[in-house]
């Protein structure tokens, strides 16, 4: 997955955004195994994944707060 700009994101619907957000915490978890077991090089992954997931969050309060 590519990082997600927050302008990107706030056009996306609650539903949308709830499937982003698994994706995100699935790849999240992907990533940490990797990570645990020496097999990952691009280790800024998971700090781009975690900021991602916490965009998506704030997106998705935004949307819930709105209506």
């Amino acid at each position: 997955l590519v990082a997600m700009k927050t302008a990107e994101l706030r056009d996306l619907d609650i539903e949308a955004l709830g499937k982003k957000l698994g994706e995100s915490r699935e790849e999240l978890f992907k990533l940490r195994f990797q990570h645990a077991t020496a097999q990952l090089e691009k280790t800024h992954r998971l700090r781009e994944v975690r900021k991602d997931i916490a965009r998506i969050m704030t997106v998705q309060t935004e949307k819930k707060r709105q209506g």
